[in-house]
């Protein structure tokens, strides 16, 4: 029997997704900041094509660490050309990186609801 990879694939896309919200939500707090550069991450496809070696334990007690924000690349965001740079050097636009979040929520729902839907199937599986 072949081991499912959708459960994996769908923990580590919500890392992704965790790790994009926070760099977002630092170009929002730093919207005013002179000089401030947006940021982003590399895309979700990105990671999947690195081989994930989880974290060796050395204790069982010890909490196994999948830490993707290792894994993510952090680069400039592309220059959002209704705004430009600002006089104060800042390139963040809110409009952009409040899209952002939106697209980050339904990216979340439509993972959860996907593995929701598998979870489901195969509990009825199982049961019969």
């Amino acid at each position: 029997m072949q081991p499912i990879q959708l459960f994996e694939m769908a923990a580590r896309q919500a890392d992704w997704l965790s790790v994009r919200q926070e760099v977002v939500a630092g170009n929002i707090a730093n919207a005013n900041t002179p000089k401030y550069k947006a940021k982003d991450v590399t895309p979700f496809e990105a990671v999947l094509d690195k081989a994930y070696i989880p974290m060796a334990r050395t204790h069982p007690g010890h909490i196994a660490s999948n830490n993707l924000s290792e894994e993510v690349e952090l680069k400039e965001s592309e220059l959002n050309e209704e705004i430009g740079v600002q006089e104060s050097g800042n390139t963040v636009s809110l409009a952009e990186e409040l899209s952002k979040t939106g697209e980050i929520k339904r990216q979340y729902e439509l993972s959860t609801g996907l593995v929701k839907s598998f979870h489901s199937m195969m509990l009825l599986t199982v049961k019969r």
